[in-house]
């Protein structure tokens, strides 16, 4: 859904900017949680789900500046889109409530926040790699992406991976967008840096020709910034993990439990609909499978 998903949601943002449905209301998380699953079993004293429950919230590192993925609305001050209704359904799973704390991160705190138990839960187009399966667990996938290029708008000679040789390149720090380029365009130089707004100011700072990335992040970045243009087609396949700290395996699996409940009940393709389905048109895919 590539083209069409970056289209439709340009021309979406430019339609709607500003007014009232711009950014889903509460009313829509309201509709999900009337079919929303909550956990009835047995919780092992001390493990994640007992810590939650006494806690009285999840806490959930992600963004709050990513339209139909996770966005604050400022008019109802809560947090939109499918990172975000995936979070409240979750906590909603194990507390009976959707009551989230959102802990701002970076492409270089994830990790770390989970590794300390600042966070339960990492919600934010974490992509699943083998590199990081050895620092945190993952469960999941619960969405497909790629990397995509963006530029400044008026760029020419870069319509795809191809073209990145021997160019200047931003990607974040410690994101799949290091081992893309490399294998893309291996004479490409790769400048680093540590979340995604310093890469997009770097790009139009002209400190870099190209800026390489997931593309639900750089569509989020287009539709708020008239100086940057995707081009061509996403050029791998990125699955989006729910980042847990490393070895609970307990907590993978119950989480994993969660996401089978919602994708054979429907409401996985609900919360799409709801989010990134308001501007791509036609049915909800199918989640993807479970790993394991």
């Amino acid at each position: 859904m590539g083209r069409l998903f970056v289209a439709a949601v340009l021309l979406f943002v430019a339609g709607c900017s500003g007014g009232e449905s711009a950014v889903p209301g509460g009313s829509k998380l309201d509709a999900l949680l009337a079919k929303a699953p909550v956990h009835s079993g047995e919780v092992t004293p001390g493990s994640a789900v007992d810590r939650i429950r006494k806690r009285g919230k999840l806490l959930i590192g992600g963004s709050q500046d990513a339209p139909l993925l996770s966005q604050l609305d400022p008019i109802s001050g809560e947090l939109t889109g499918f990172d975000a209704y995936l979070g409240k359904l979750l906590a909603h799973y194990i507390l009976g409530k959707p009551q989230t704390e959102l802990v701002s991160a970076t492409s270089e705190t994830r990790e770390p926040l989970l590794g300390n138990g600042t966070v339960d839960v990492i919600i934010q187009t974490y992509t699943i790699t083998p590199q990081r399966a050895e620092r945190v667990a993952f469960a999941g996938p619960y969405y497909r992406s790629g990397q995509a290029i963006a530029v400044r708008k008026g760029t020419s000679g870069i319509t795809g991976p191809a073209d990145l040789t021997g160019k200047t390149v931003v990607v974040g720090a410690n994101t799949p967008g290091v081992k893309a380029v490399r294998e893309a365009a291996p004479t490409a130089k790769i400048v680093e840096f540590g979340s995604d707004p310093e890469c997009v100011t770097a790009l139009k700072q002209g400190r870099g020709e190209a800026y390489v990335q997931d593309q639900a992040i750089l569509v989020a970045d287009a539709s708020k910034d008239p100086e940057l243009q995707l081009v061509g087609e996403p050029f791998t396949e990125d699955p989006y993990g729910i980042g847990i700290e490393h070895g609970d395996a307990e907590f993978t699996r119950f989480v994993n439990d969660w996401l089978r409940e919602i994708g054979e009940s429907g409401l996985w393709q609900e919360v799409w609909k709801l989010s990134i389905g308001t501007v791509v048109t036609g049915d909800a895919p199918a989640p993807p499978a479970i790993a394991s």
